[in-house]
């Protein structure tokens, strides 16, 4: 690692706060029915978070309908508590897949390393299914987006190799005027 990147890390916030949405049709349903569905893969992300040091101050889950993902991630977004915010799911090739299509046009300013890096990192592990791996990272007014398939391995493969040793990086970039 550069010189400059130790810097900015060292300067970088520590203790952050996370917004997660589920964006999943089949939970959604299942809590319109008034049931608990499991939720593995947002399980898994706010714990790693937490184990982190991390706080997650919220957790939701909506339907893959791009009003409900955007109503959802700008009341995330204009909680000041948060420094960044989380999508699990709706990342695949499906018609009603529709996460990153949702979030993209939001952004201020767009990671593209961050699917680049993922699809890299997802073709050691699966192979050339990997070009079927969508993911995004930018800013919104100061604050870090990410927006990560649903599986338990690839929200492994974000939390672990690409947003914990980088949110706080990001956010400082974010929050800088």
């Amino acid at each position: 690692m550069s010189d400059s990147s130790q810097q900015h890390k060292a300067m970088a916030p520590h203790a952050l706060a996370f917004s997660l949405i589920t964006c999943s049709t089949s939970r959604w349903n299942a809590l319109q029915r008034h049931e608990n569905p499991s939720d593995p893969s947002a399980d898994l992300v706010a714990s790693k978070l937490e184990a982190n040091h991390y706080q997650v101050v919220s957790r939701t889950t909506v339907n893959d309908d791009p009003q409900m993902i955007k109503a959802s991630l700008v009341e995330a977004l204009k909680d000041d508590r948060v420094d960044a915010v989380i999508t699990i799911g709706g990342t695949g090739a499906s018609p009603r897949d529709i996460s990153i299509e949702t979030v993209m046009p939001m952004l201020d300013k767009v990671l593209p390393g961050f699917g680049e890096l993922f699809r890299s990192l997802s073709y050691e592990t699966i192979g050339s299914a990997a070009i079927l791996s969508r993911a995004i990272a930018g800013i919104v007014k100061g604050k870090a987006v990410f927006c990560i398939p649903g599986s338990i391995n690839a929200a492994t493969l974000c939390l672990d190799r690409l947003i914990l040793p980088e949110a706080g990086h990001i956010v400082k970039h974010a929050r800088e005027n």
